[in-house]
């Protein structure tokens, strides 16, 4: 199972140089990849009924920029996002920008898309939130074509594109896209069209089934279950309340990455964020700690 730490970009988006200290400590420590969450624009919670955790009160630094300097201060690790919310985004121009960094970090990029939740910030974008499903299922063929093919011909529901292309392709032709989300709907696309999933759940009894549901949709599809990666992530903080109950002893954090891994999962990060800790190194301390925990998983 391969490890990750989760950027705490809330706590530390503002900073540049807690960027660059956590990209180089957490390779350092022998992290397999980061991991980042996405916002462009946060909703004021005082005149926005938001339907999801963030405001304008949180920081979050644009992940594709964010990667392309953490790629050339590293030299191995993997850039994940977990999500990046696709259908709020010019299909073309995130092609490009996922190719250009995916090029500038030599094959290190791993694209985890996702629908989201917040209409305020589709707005914002000008995009259609009532399409979102519809448009995210698009626009992955597309991207792949994109990655893969000099010259494109594409015409459909949301998106045209007439014998042009991306120069340079990225490296990996195409990049890994994993989904993130919980509902039926996104497991069945992600069963049908992605390389991972990204679900929000506990490794506990609930968890498990829901494993298996997903299992079956993968064969349902024609595909591979074991071809299809698994992450989830361990929160050592009070990052999410209904995401299960604090884990904050060695033996939680081992016993959730054994559980995981009993049900399947590739990949796990560890999120430090809301855990009381201030600085970069408190950051990359724990982060350490737990990952030593782990590794005997």
């Amino acid at each position: 199972m391969r490890i990750g730490a989760v950027f705490p970009q809330i706590e530390l988006g503002h900073d540049a140089g807690a960027a660059k200290a956590f990209a180089q400590g957490t390779e350092a420590l022998g992290f397999d990849h980061i991991l980042i969450f996405d916002h462009v624009v946060g909703g004021n919670a005082k005149t926005h009924k938001l339907k999801g955790p963030y405001s304008s009160d949180d920081s979050f630094l644009e992940p594709f920029a964010l990667y392309s300097y953490m790629a050339a201060l590293t030299s191995k690790i993997e850039f994940a996002t977990a999500i990046i919310i696709l259908p709020q985004r010019q299909t073309a121009l995130v092609a490009k920008q996922a190719a250009t960094l995916d090029v500038l970090s030599g094959g290190r990029f791993r694209f985890g898309v996702g629908i989201g939740w917040n209409d305020v910030e589709y707005q914002a974008l000008g995009e259609d939130f009532s399409t979102r499903g519809a448009r995210c299922e698009e626009q992955i063929g597309l991207l792949r074509e994109l990655w893969t093919k000099p010259l494109v011909t594409f015409k459909g529901r949301f998106d045209e594109i007439v014998d042009a292309g991306l120069n340079p392709l990225p490296v990996q032709r195409p990049i890994p896209i994993w989904l993130g989300g919980h509902s039926d709907a996104v497991m069945r696309r992600t069963a049908r069209l992605g390389d991972g999933w990204l679900p929000l759940y506990a490794p506990d009894e609930k968890g498990a089934a829901v494993m298996e549901t997903f299992r079956r949709y993968v064969r349902e599809a024609g595909r591979d279950p074991a071809k299809v990666g698994i992450e989830s992530w361990l929160n050592i903080g009070a990052y999410d309340d209904g995401f299960g109950t604090l884990y904050n002893t060695e033996k939680s954090w081992h016993d959730w990455a054994k559980s995981w891994k009993r049900i399947g999962a590739t990949h796990l990060s560890i999120n430090s964020m809301k855990a009381g800790l201030k600085t970069v190194d408190q950051h990359l301390t724990s982060l350490g700690r737990v990952r030593e925990a782990i590794l005997g998983a």
